[in-house]
């Protein structure tokens, strides 16, 4: 072989490999040709996702925001079990489109991965027992060494714990939608929460009560979690939450999944 055919052939084995390892697939385009739209989900979070025992069928607000998504592709919706602590993890290794779990958008997870705008305003509260709801009103009433805070593994509502609250007894718990039964049974005193989920519980639990719905001790918004390179499926995802916001839909959504039924003792 000649030098000229050498470097030649270097050359386009270079391209080709460069292209083959930065270049990610058109997620939008592999959505609409597959026909389905995978959807990480924990499926472990009242009202947002959550999957039922018996049926395996996804509920709440981010389900049935998952199903207008792949209604206005024009294509199946197809969830993928995902975890609070390998959520990032599997996002990048690219075991779904997109998650859609009350995933709160950070600093954070934008540097590692991509996330949609925010459709819904959310802020980490308190669950507690309605004995206790004037009680527990501030992080220094919280943050003291014979209260017990109970959390899920792996999430933000632990990492909150942990910073805001070193001095308290911190008790991990493996299933989150039992932790709030927990706590009106008196295993714990307090839950760091995001406002939606304990206006749930709250609202169907009448031994429970969440005093600061209206004062959460932080601000944020709930987003799609996607991984890099993703940008045309993001941004179809911004158009859609648009939609949703401008026909009113997520005003449907929160009344029907959220604060609608929402009894006084869920606020202060």
């Amino acid at each position: 072989m000649s030098k000229r055919l050498l470097i030649l052939f270097f050359f386009a084995a270079a391209v080709l490999f460069t292209g083959c390892g930065t270049t990610p697939p058109d997620a939008l385009s592999s959505v609409r040709e597959r026909g389905v739209l995978r959807v990480g989900a924990t499926g472990d979070y009242k009202p947002m996702s959550f999957r039922e025992p018996a049926t395996e069928k996804y509920r709440g607000f981010d389900a049935a925001l998952a199903e207008d998504l792949a209604h206005s592709l024009g294509v199946k919706l197809e969830y993928v079990h995902t975890t609070w602590p390998t959520l990032m993890r599997d996002t990048l290794d690219r075991k779904f489109d997109l998650a859609l779990c009350g995933i709160t958008i950070t600093k954070e997870r934008k540097q590692r991965a991509l996330m949609s705008e925010g459709y819904l305003g959310n802020g980490k509260t308190v669950l507690c027992r309605a004995e206790d709801a004037k009680k527990y009103v501030t992080l220094a009433a919280i943050d003291r060494p014979d209260v017990r805070v109970m959390e899920n593994p792996g999430g933000l509502n632990e990492k909150f714990a942990r910073k805001y609250l070193p001095h308290a007894i911190l008790i991990i718990h493996p299933v989150n939608e039992e932790i709030p039964g927990l706590i009106a049974s008196g295993k714990a005193d307090v839950m760091i929460t995001e406002i939606m989920e304990a206006a749930y519980y709250c609202s169907k639990d009448q031994r429970l009560a969440a005093p600061l719905l209206d004062k959460p001790f932080t601000h944020g918004q709930l987003g799609a979690l996607l991984p890099p390179g993703n940008e045309a499926l993001r941004d179809y995802v911004n158009g859609f939450i648009e939609q949703e916001r401008q026909t009113g839909r997520l005003d449907e959504l929160k009344t029907q999944y959220l604060y609608g039924n929402a009894p006084k003792k869920c606020s202060k």
